[in-house]
């Protein structure tokens, strides 16, 4: 798993130093992902430890719920007080994104011939 973590956080660190030196306004792990894609994409295959390590990290990923958790009780008050606001922002935001995937897939498709 180690190395699985190294090659996660060696493209989180260069996307972040490319965001900063280009001054571009996204987050730095976002870059890593996208390099990480575009290495795989010209390798033309994924290397082993990937393969064999990214099941046993994807099965851990529900730790990352619990710093939310805390925040949820950090920002109680606020969220009592405009608690409305951010669900209906919440669920406009998931609609959208849900029907771009849908249209993306869609074109994707269409040139695929299916």
């Amino acid at each position: 798993m180690l190395d699985l973590l190294l090659w996660l956080l060696g493209y989180q660190l260069a996307g972040e130093a490319l965001v900063r030196w280009m001054d571009w306004p996204m987050p730095g792990p976002v870059m890593g992902l996208l390099l990480l894609f575009a290495t795989l994409w010209l390798r033309r295959s994924v290397p082993e430890t990937l393969q064999r390590e990214a099941p046993r990290f994807l099965s851990h990923m529900s730790l990352l719920f619990i710093p939310a958790g805390g925040a949820l009780l950090a920002y109680a008050p606020m969220l009592r007080a405009h608690g409305w606001q951010l669900a209906l922002i919440m669920l406009a935001s998931s609609l959208a994104t849900l029907l771009a995937t849908g249209l993306v897939l869609k074109l994707l498709l269409r040139g695929r011939g299916h």
